[in-house]
């Protein structure tokens, strides 16, 4: 790598102030490091193993840069990235949430063997990876170390209760940040897997989250599920996250799942082919493959910012039609750990809480208030049926609903209610 040190004519200057077409290539590598990877860091991505887009370098001023390598040293950014600047696209290492080498191809490892021996299609790869990622970051957090292979590696001096002590910590802290005993059991399926891999390539010696799930009590959730009062977004902090929004994606981010109710890995891989705009009846969104089989999803809010968006982006020859288009070259649309990551990062700027309830804020949590707004919507409904009811002699409004009005009639009163009430979300007052 020809990562630059020290004192440079390209510190703190912008791409706009440099000359790029007068640059010797190694000059160019020196502006790398001293102008454009500091713009890639700032919006969130590693400029040492994730090679910017040539949507993002145009986006960000650098359109110059490609035209000086494609004129003036007859290379592509590919070329240059890699053979110039000395880094390489590495498959799959650069999601995942740690610095260390050999950790981020011990994770690859058992995401290449499960690929591979079990046949797991890519979204559940994708699940399975950002399982292990919750796990990485926790541990990262609470024992300050990006490695977690040295701990348990054959022949290391780690003692195994120490390696087992590390683990533990780490779930703690997931216990004590989600909510919800499925999702804790699903990590630590995954985590449990992982190192159970790593023991049968002899990679290491011990696996600490064996048993791990017998020290927790994660039959029953949280106290909110044991309560049965689900804790979601309410409207002031739907409406303080689309405000703190500063461009079109993070806008789309809170529609996606504020407004349309999608879940995280949802929202990570929506394409514009599955927005249905042109018909009579209200748009939606087609899913070919749901958690709960093919389904539809109404747009009845944020269509005016989808279009907006899009119509920015038709112009554009790189662009493959997904909302949430990865920066890095070697993926088309970003990971569901990006979306929560980002969503993360929007709460905090947006000064929502970091729990919500005893829950910990995530991007569930705006899919719960679609499914919130939803029902207080047919609670509406019902509500102004009560008088048609006693003019008919019903029982009550439910019946009304169910024997005397159509069920295209039912289903326009929930939709206009369910969209006063986003309008109420994310709209001003």
């Amino acid at each position: 790598m020809t990562e630059t040190t020290g004192t440079s004519e390209f510190a703190g200057r912008t791409p706009d102030d440099i000359s790029w077409t007068l640059l010797a290539v190694e000059e160019c590598v020196e502006a790398y490091w001293h102008v454009l990877a500091p713009a890639f860091e700032a919006d969130g991505y590693d400029p040492h193993v994730e090679r910017p887009t040539h949507e993002w370098l145009r986006t960000n001023g650098f359109r110059p840069l490609l035209y000086a390598l494609r004129e003036y040293h007859d290379r592509t950014f590919e070329e240059f990235w890699t053979d110039d600047v000395g880094l390489a696209v590495e498959d799959d290492r650069t999601t995942w949430a740690t610095d260390d080498e050999q950790t981020a191809e011990a994770l690859t490892s058992f995401l290449t063997s499960r690929r591979k021996r079990k046949g797991l299609a890519e979204s559940s790869l994708d699940t399975l990876r950002y399982r292990l990622n919750r796990y990485v970051g926790a541990y990262r957090a609470e024992n300050e170390t990006d490695d977690l292979l040295a701990p348990v590696a054959r022949g290391g001096d780690v003692p195994a209760h120490e390696a087992v002590d590390a683990c533990w910590a780490a779930f703690d802290r997931l216990h004590r940040e989600l909510d919800g005993g499925q999702t804790k059991r699903r990590i630590h399926l995954a985590v449990s897997n992982w190192y159970a891999h790593l023991v049968r390539r002899k990679w290491a010696t011990v696996n600490p989250a064996d048993g791990l799930d017998d020290e927790f009590d994660w039959s029953n959730g949280s106290d909110a599920e044991r309560t049965g009062d689900t804790p979601c977004l309410t409207a002031d902090h739907v409406r303080s996250l689309y405000t703190a929004a500063e461009d079109a994606e993070e806008r789309l981010l809170v529609l996606a799942l504020c407004a349309w109710g999608l879940r995280p890995n949802e929202v990570a891989r929506l394409d514009i082919t599955q927005f249905v705009l042109d018909t009579d009846d209200v748009p939606y969104i087609e899913f070919d493959e749901r958690k709960n089989g093919p389904g539809q999803v109404s747009l009845l809010y944020g269509r005016e910012e989808l279009e907006a968006y899009v119509d920015s982006r038709a112009s554009d020859d790189d662009w493959q039609g997904y909302l949430f288009s990865s920066p890095h070259a070697s993926r088309d649309h970003v990971s569901r750990w990006t979306v929560w990551k980002r969503f993360e990062r929007l709460s905090e700027r947006a000064g929502v809480p970091e729990r919500i309830d005893g829950v910990s804020t995530s991007p569930k949590l705006g899919r719960r208030f679609w499914y919130d707004a939803y029902s207080s919507s047919l609670d509406v409904v019902l509500g102004s049926l009560d008088e048609i009811a006693a003019e008919q002699g019903s029982s009550s409004a439910d019946v009304v609903l169910h024997n005397y009005l159509s069920e295209s009639r039912a289903r326009e009163l929930r939709r206009t209610h369910m969209r006063d009430r986003l309008e109420a979300a994310f709209e001003a007052g």
